[in-house]
């Protein structure tokens, strides 16, 4: 079977379900959003890289993550037609195993926990990792959810959808992945489709 190899650079994704990238003053997920660098001046990293080729495979589709591996794998019927890097969780907040279904598909979707908080007056991030359950947005501040974009739920909260790469778990329990990967598989799945964390 023939394989087309996806480059994707990452520094164009938004950073949610974790923690804000570290280093570099602090720059929270739509910080290092707006400071990213064109794709067209870096080449990306062996943990960025990921492939589609199932658009002419018919067969019922199934997704398999693979925390150990840190890759998503996308099957119609038997058939491997996909696969993508992904940031699963951290060591604090797991991305459980078992087998689940998709759930819902929101394209838009934000996070309900966690975000920045960023003060209203000079726009400057004064919290980059909030979370709605331990901080609250003070007079004059605005707490931003985390864009999450083209979210597929399969496990209560925890969903896959756009998100910053790292090269390993960092993720509040979410499965980040890559914008083109994320888009492929978002297309290919629909509510019911089954998904297998190991």
């Amino acid at each position: 079977m023939k394989r087309l190899l996806l480059f994707i650079p990452l520094g164009i994704l938004f950073q949610s379900c974790a923690p804000s990238i570290s280093g570099g003053g602090g720059a929270g997920y739509l910080t290092a959003f707006r400071s990213a660098t064109p794709t067209s001046e870096r080449q990306p990293m062996a943990h960025e890289r990921g492939y589609w080729d199932g658009d002419a495979v018919d067969g019922p589709a199934s997704i398999r993550i693979n925390r150990d591996e840190q890759k998503a794998y996308f099957y119609k019927g038997s058939q491997l037609v996909g696969m993508s890097p992904i940031s699963t969780g951290s060591s604090t907040h797991t991305t459980p195993a078992g087998v689940f279904k998709v759930t819902e598909k929101d394209i838009d979707h934000e996070s309900s926990l966690y975000g920045v908080i960023r003060d209203r007056a000079t726009g400057q991030i004064v919290n980059k990792d909030a979370d709605t359950r331990k901080h609250r947005a003070q007079p004059g501040q605005v707490f931003e959810h985390a864009p999450m974009p083209y979210f597929m739920r399969f496990n209560g909260g925890v969903g896959m959808h756009v998100g910053h790469l790292p090269g390993y778990a960092a993720s509040h329990g979410c499965v980040r992945m890559p914008k083109e990967m994320a888009v492929r598989f978002y297309q290919a799945a629909s509510v019911g489709t089954p998904v297998i964390v190991e």
